[in-house]
Order: structure tokens, then sequence, then C-alpha cells
């Protein structure tokens, strides 16, 4: 059990606001996953002050999705050159430090939502722990 991290594309049109996602009748939704992480506290701590930031109240961060713009991923790309992605303390969220790599993973993981949102796709971030 731990922090499992995922970013995933939508058709636009299953895009339903910021923190929900068109489902079929069995519940499950037609994504493309686009990146996935494992304990890295850092990114998600970012994604939940996003979360708040968009007006999200529910207590707990998890199993929330959470809807990606342009905008949202140019702060966070100017975010992680400036630093300013933070560890955060949780149970299943691993430890403390952040590594070169992942910051890598960032980078490339932005790429790959722009050129989703270029082509007219949604992209959302999601966890589970």
């Amino acid at each position: 059990m731990g922090l499992d991290m995922y970013a995933f594309s939508v058709k636009a049109e299953d895009a339903i606001g910021d923190f929900e996602i068109r489902r079929d009748s069995e519940g499950s939704v037609d994504s493309t996953e686009i990146a996935y992480w494992r304990k890295f506290n850092a990114l998600h701590g970012w994604m939940e002050d996003l979360y708040r930031a968009k007006g999200g109240t529910k207590d707990s961060f998890n199993c929330v999705p959470v809807r990606l713009t342009v905008e949202d991923l140019t702060k966070l790309t100017d975010d992680v050159l400036k630093k300013n992605l933070k560890p955060r303390e949780g149970f299943f969220f691993g430890e403390q430090k952040i590594y070169p790599e992942d910051i890598e993973e960032v980078y490339a993981f932005v790429g790959k939502a722009l050129a989703e949102i270029r082509n007219g796709n949604a992209v959302y971030y999601d966890s589970w722990w």
C-alpha cells in the first residue's frame, strides 16, 4: 500500500468541470494514462494545493481527480524550476527526498499533458493511497 499517482487524458466532452469525469454505466472512465508516479509526495502536495485553489472541498485528497489546464501546467513547471515542490507527510507517502529523476518525470509529463490538451483532450491528476 502506498501513494499511487496518475495523470490521464479524456475526450474533452467527457470532462465535467474541474473535479468530475463522465463515467459509463459501469463506472469506468474512457481514459489514456500519460503518467504514473509512486510516492512522489511533493508533487501530490502541489496537486492538493491546486485542488484547494480551484475550490475543492473534500477533507481527504484521495481518489479525487483534478483537471489540469495549460496555466496549471505552466505554474507546475515554474514551481519545479524554483524548487517550490515541498515534501509532504503522510502514512503511505514514502520518503521526503526529491530525486533528479522525479523532476525529469515532471517535465516529461508536462510535455505529454500539453500535447494532449493541444489535441483537444482534457488532462486530470488522480491518486490513491
